[in-house]
C-alpha cells in the first residue's frame, strides 16, 4: 500500500509557491515580540517528508499541553531544526523588529542542513545568505513554519519559567512576560528587573521615577498602558 502524500503547504497553492521540488525549504517563526520582559526567540525547521507530524498549526491556536506534545516530535522527526534568541539588551539597542530579524537569521544559520530557501512568517524577511520569502499568516499555511512557531513558543515559555526561578516576584511563569494586569501590578510594586525591556513604554516609564518622582511616574505609567 502506498503512503498517503502529505500536503506540507495547505495554504500555499502550487502556483504561489516560491520554490521547486529541488529546494531545501526551512520554515522560520518567532515568539515573544510583544512581552515586556525576556528575550525574543526564533526557530527554523526543515521537515522530513518521510516522517510527517500530525497536528502542526499556528502555535497560538494550540493549547500549551498540545504544544508540549508536538515540540519533541518536531525535534525528533525534522531533518534539521534550530532555536535561537536575541537578548533584552539587543532588543533595547536594535529595537524589537531588528532584534527579531537577528534571532531569525541566527536560527537559519544554526541549522545543520543548509537550506536553499527560508519561508518567513510575516511580511518581511531578515537579511540572509540564502533566498527568503515572507508568508503572511504563514504559521497556518506552511507546516515547516508551524513547526518553527511551536519550537520558538515552547522554548521561550521554558525560558520564562527559568527566569521566574530567578525573579519570582514578577510571576513570569504565569504571564510569560506579557503586559497582563498581574505583570503590570508587579512592575509597579518591584520596579523593572534586569530582564525587563527598558525600551518598552511601561518599563521605560518606571525607570524615570528618580527623575520625576513617584506621582509623575505613576501618571505616565498609566498613560503608557493606554497608548
Amino acid at each position: 500500500m502506498s503512503r498517503k502524500r502529505v500536503n506540507f503547504y495547505p495554504g500555499l497553492p502550487p502556483r504561489l509557491r516560491p520554490f521547486t521540488d529541488l529546494d531545501i525549504v526551512c520554515g522560520v517563526d518567532e515568539a515573544g515580540r510583544g512581552p515586556l520582559a525576556g528575550p525574543v526567540f526564533a526557530a527554523a525547521v526543515i521537515l522530513d517528508p518521510k516522517r510527517p507530524i500530525e497536528g502542526l498549526r499556528d502555535s497560538k491556536k494550540l493549547t500549551a499541553a498540545r504544544r508540549d506534545e508536538l515540540a519533541p516530535q518536531i525535534r525528533a522527526h525534522a531533518l534539521a531544526w534550530a532555536v535561537c534568541q536575541a537578548s533584552c539588551e539587543e532588543i533595547d539597542n536594535l529595537n524589537i523588529l531588528h532584534a527579531t530579524m537577528l534571532a531569525m537569521r541566527r536560527a537559519v544559520e544554526a541549522l545543520r542542513t543548509v537550506p536553499t530557501l527560508a519561508l518567513i512568517d510575516g511580511n518581511r524577511c531578515p537579511p540572509m545568505d540564502i533566498r527568503a520569502h515572507a508568508v503572511i499568516e504563514g504559521d497556518d499555511k506552511c507546516h515547516a513554519i508551524s513547526a518553527a512557531s511551536i519550537l520558538a513558543k515552547t522554548a521561550r515559555d521554558a525560558e520564562l519559567v527559568r527566569l521566574h526561578a530567578q525573579y519570582p516576584q514578577y510571576c513570569f511563569d504565569q504571564h510569560k512576560g506579557y503586559s497582563t494586569a498581574l505583570h503590570l501590578e508587579r512592575l509597579r510594586l518591584h520596579g523593572p528587573s534586569p530582564v525587563h525591556r527598558r525600551s518598552f513604554a511601561p518599563v521605560r516609564t518606571l525607570l524615570q521615577v528618580d527623575l520625576f518622582g513617584p506621582g509623575a511616574a505613576q501618571d505616565a505609567f498609566d498613560g503608557a498602558q493606554c497608548a
